[in-house]
């Protein structure tokens, strides 16, 4: 049942993090950290040009100090905490989030989508898995339930990602009178991967994204395969437009319209953010710590297992053996952040990495070339700076979503910067005209295509920098968000 609430809000969004976080200060108090992102800029975006202040953003406590936060604050966070965003925070029991958020939706869904699964071992489906897939039901409907309490009549709803693909069904059966839209940040795996998952479990998935008016991805590839998955696994109806791509889904007296917004980079943010006094300090370190006359290779990532980190730096390895010219001549910067710790496979994969690049210093360096300048504490300031100073920029993931860093370092880029990137990522949908593109099993290839890129021509690589800068900013943040709102509101 819905709580007795006033339903005030035109506009709600659904995200497993939200716009704020909160830790203990050193006296012991709350402290509160906002965020920023496509959503937070979009949000911000809307409510301006609007005038909609009652947009409502709806995120899981996701620590102690949130949970404190979230219970101190009752139904809504402290605008002043959240840079004046309506904020409900909702305080999950941490044994269920756990359960939901590590144990289905970052290792199972993330791993279905990024075809990332050992099959001759995993994934096992046993009482285990069926336990934390019952926290991951209860998880949805915590913010199905959120949700139908605060939206307004006839409100548009915009639900983020794999964490919550249950919650636009559940919604639907809570409040009919609401327009909503559930949108893919990762890939969305073919129907002979999604299989892996059990049959009611798959069917499931694909009846909560379909309980949305509309589904939305990154790229027309994953809508496609959204729709080849629908057609296999519950045998939903296909539509196609003029052109033959899947339009519509047609499923239980429903129709879910299909849309692909590909999000670009925040140009206007980059160019400012990357010249400010910590921006250039950091260059200034680099610059120290690469050495004078030489060209630079960079990465910017977390460890993540889809980021393809370890093949990226066997390829530099093997550009290093091939080409000899380029030894003390060439520095990989590579910065790996560490990422979901807490999961023993991410802590073995970030050793796996650091080992990699003390083997590579190890039998090239010399006295004066370090030849792999590995950083695993995250610092955007000096990514930003590995940006601009950038020769060539590494991104060959084994399979992602979009890949934001392949639409950054073109746009913060000093004097252009040659892309090597892996088709496998979702933009290379707008950006494989200009770049390298590489396979991102094939180390000889992508050494060989780091080997171009270093050779390239710097008017040719200034020229391709502005077409490709041109491509990653034609769709930024605020209007991606704005073209989904405006799509869920024509219907």
């Amino acid at each position: 049942m819905v709580a007795e609430h006033v339903h005030t809000a035109p506009i709600v969004v659904a995200s497993n993090r939200g716009p704020v976080s909160y830790r203990r200060g050193a006296d012991g108090t709350l402290v509160a950290g906002r965020g920023g992102g496509g959503l937070v800029s979009g949000l911000s975006s809307i409510e301006q040009d609007a005038g909609e202040a009652a947009a409502v953003w709806v995120c899981a406590a996701l620590g102690e100090g949130d949970r404190e936060a979230a219970r101190a604050a009752g139904r809504r966070l402290d605008p002043a905490d959240t840079g004046g965003h309506l904020v409900r925070m909702l305080d999950i029991a941490p044994e269920t989030f756990a359960a939901a958020y590590n144990g289905v939706a970052n290792s199972v869904l993330w791993f279905l989508h990024h075809m990332l699964y050992q099959t001759p071992l995993e994934p096992t489906f046993d009482r285990a898995f069926r336990e934390q897939w019952a926290a991951y039901e209860a998880y949805n409907a915590a913010f199905a339930e959120a949700i139908a309490e605060e939206a307004a009549e006839g409100a548009v709803v915009l639900v983020q990602d794999y964490h919550l693909a249950l919650v636009p069904g559940l919604l639907r059966d809570l409040r009919a009178d609401l327009r909503i839209g559930h949108f893919s940040h990762t890939p969305w795996a073919p129907p002979e991967y999604f299989r892996m998952l059990p049959d009611d479990v798959a069917g499931q998935l694909l009846r909560g994204v379909l309980g949305g008016d509309r589904a939305a991805f990154l790229t027309r590839r994953w809508a496609e395969a959204f729709a080849a998955c629908c057609a296999e696994v519950p045998g939903a109806e296909v539509l196609r437009d003029g052109e033959g791509q899947a339009a519509e889904i047609r499923y239980e007296g429903r129709t879910t319209r299909l849309g692909v917004h590909g999000l670009g980079a925040d140009g206007d943010f980059l160019r400012e953010r990357a010249h400010r006094t910590d921006v250039e300090e950091r260059m200034a370190a680099l610059r120290e710590q690469i050495g004078p006359g030489r060209r630079t290779i960079v990465r910017v990532d977390r460890t993540e297992l889809s980021k393809n980190i370890v093949r990226g730096l066997h390829a530099y390895r093997r550009l290093l053996e091939e080409h000899p010219q380029w030894r003390g001549r060439v520095v990989h910067i590579a910065f790996a952040y560490p990422s979901r710790q807490d999961l023993a496979v991410y802590r073995d994969y970030t050793a796996e990495v650091e080992r990699v690049a003390r083997e590579i210093n190890s039998a090239f360096g010399t006295e004066d070339w370090e030849p792999v300048a590995l950083h695993v504490k995250d610092d955007f300031a000096r990514s930003l700076a590995a940006y601009r100073l950038a020769d060539v920029a590494l991104v060959n993931p084994i399979r992602d979503g979009m890949n934001l860093v392949a639409k950054e370092i073109p746009v913060a880029s000093d004097h252009g910067c040659a892309l090597v990137l892996s088709r496998e990522a979702g933009a290379a949908a707008e950006l494989g005209d200009e770049a390298i593109m590489v396979n991102p099993y094939d180390v000889e290839a992508t050494a060989r295509a780091l080997h171009l890129a270093l050779l390239m021509d710097a008017g040719e690589r200034a020229e391709r920098t502005k077409r490709l800068a041109a491509a990653a900013t034609a769709l930024p943040p605020a209007r991606w968000f704005g073209d989904q709102l405006r799509a869920l509101r024509a219907l």
